[in-house]
């Protein structure tokens, strides 16, 4: 097709070439042959459902249209939002991003239109069309970047959510990027934002950040939970928080018990359970809410074996064993927390591993999520399992085994981005490196090539950035 056709020209020109009439086109298409001749006449605009019937009609793909649609009716007339919506969530299904950015950057042109972007940029997101969705955020993010408003900060809060993924130093850049716009967010919004980034750093290991996260949405929650339930209670809000609202404070327990894990702390650690443990002031007794406290309890079980495993008291380990057996979500942690003990303090786990072999032979299919840990600390999480596994083999002479987990480890950090496995399998390698076959040794610096394309990426992508 020329640039300088339109719609109407290549209607017209496909009958004439066809040798049909318009009542057989629109009988062919199931449209008003009056229709269809209004159109070509310049006399009718065409709607999102015709066009796509014309379309099929003249034997086009799906969206091949949409080009000149936006030329046509889009561009050269006065913005039409009942036009311009259909559209759009037609492009959207089509993936027909190009055309989402053409018609958005026009309507931006015109600020009335923004709230309604928006609100269509909410229902895309909903139903799991994000990088739509990220076009029309960053759009109205850009038209309102000067402006103290909330609607720009849950914009920000949605792009940070579809951009956290495996390229850890793409989430450390989403995550400190969006953390200015969370305190503009409103005080439902800002529980889950600050759970959300939590997670992120969680992943990153930024602790610092973690603790700082976890701080703030304690005492936050507890304002809400006094403002709800006790006697300053307030009139209850229209917008509720994802989960019941005494999981925010929770879980700021839950994820400062983890900061001490790995400060080493590990009777600060154990209070920190505690606090997890009894809820008892708990008011919420919904479904939910019983769900949630009996989890609750099951951390606390959890997670009062791990901190007295990891502070040398090794006879906890059979019921922690037994413990994970009834609560497969967990396995991942459990097995790496063992690991992680045993090669500190250099103590046998043959059978633990032998009793859990089958579990373990199937993270490698199904890592990307396990139990309730998100997508991006189970990837984290199985990367450095593998090398506390290769760690715990090659400090036992079984060389083969150890270097098959060293191997597999370093190529999930790879992927992962994740600096202190990286650095954790190098140095493994070279201890062990005259125990390894030529292959492995050839593998070994296929991976350490990739370390280097993606550190050459990475120093692109923050300069891109700056």
């Amino acid at each position: 097709m020329k640039e300088t056709t339109t719609i109407r020209a290549e209607l017209e020109q496909y009958i004439r070439r066809e040798g049909i009439t318009i009542s057989k086109f629109g009988e062919n298409t199931g449209i008003n042959a009056g229709t269809i001749s209004a159109i070509i006449n310049g006399n009718r605009p065409i709607a999102m459902l015709l066009l796509d019937r014309i379309a099929a009609g003249m034997g086009l793909e799906e969206g091949s249209l949409y080009e000149l649609y936006i030329e046509e009716f889009i561009r050269n007339s006065a913005p039409n939002w009942r036009r311009v919506r259909p559209f759009l969530y037609r492009c959207a299904e089509l993936n027909k991003l190009d055309c989402i950015e053409q018609v958005v950057e026009f309507m931006m042109d015109y600020l009335i239109y923004a709230p309604a972007l928006f609100e269509t940029a909410e229902e895309l997101f909903r139903k799991g069309k994000f990088a739509a969705a990220a076009i029309i955020y960053k759009n109205v993010s850009e038209s309102e970047k000067y402006q103290h408003s909330e609607r720009l900060a849950l914009c920000q809060y949605r792009l940070f959510t579809i951009a956290v993924g495996d390229d850890q130093d793409e989430n450390l850049w989403a995550a400190t990027h969006f953390e200015s716009f969370v305190g503009r967010l409103g005080e439902v919004d800002q529980l889950d934002a600050l759970k959300d980034l939590a997670n992120t750093y969680v992943s990153l290991r930024r602790w610092d950040k973690v603790e700082a996260l976890a701080d703030k949405m304690c005492r936050r929650a507890k304002v809400q939970y006094e403002q709800k339930y006790g006697k300053t209670r307030k009139k209850e809000r229209e917008k509720q928080t994802k989960g019941p609202l005494f999981m925010y404070i929770v879980y700021s327990y839950v994820l400062r018990a983890g900061i001490c894990d790995e400060r080493g702390d590990y009777e600060k650690a154990l209070e920190y359970v505690s606090l997890y443990a009894d809820l008892s002031w708990v008011q919420e007794d919904t479904e939910e809410a019983r769900r949630l406290k009996e989890q609750c309890s099951n951390w606390a079980e959890a997670n009062g074996y791990l901190y007295r495993l990891m502070s040398g008291k090794l006879d906890v380990i059979p019921q922690y064993v037994a413990y994970l057996e009834r609560n497969e979500g967990e396995i991942l942690m459990g097995l790496f927390k063992i690991m992680l003990a045993a090669n500190r303090y250099e103590f046998n786990v043959d059978d633990v591993l032998q009793r859990f072999e089958k579990q373990i032979a199937a993270f490698a299919d199904h890592h990307t999520k396990v139990g309730t840990y998100t997508e991006q600390v189970s990837a984290d999480l199985y990367a450095r399992f593998l090398a506390e596994l290769a760690c715990y083999d090659l400090d036992n002479k079984r060389y083969a085994k150890g270097m098959k987990f060293l191997l597999e480890s370093l190529s999930y950090s790879v992927v992962l981005n994740g600096n202190p496995v990286t650095i954790k399998c190098v140095g493994l390698f070279e201890k062990f490196r005259h125990t390894a076959s030529p292959e492995e040794t050839e593998e070994y610096k296929n991976l350490l090539r990739e370390v280097d394309h993606f550190n050459d990426k990475k120093d692109h992508f923050f300069s891109a950035r700056v």
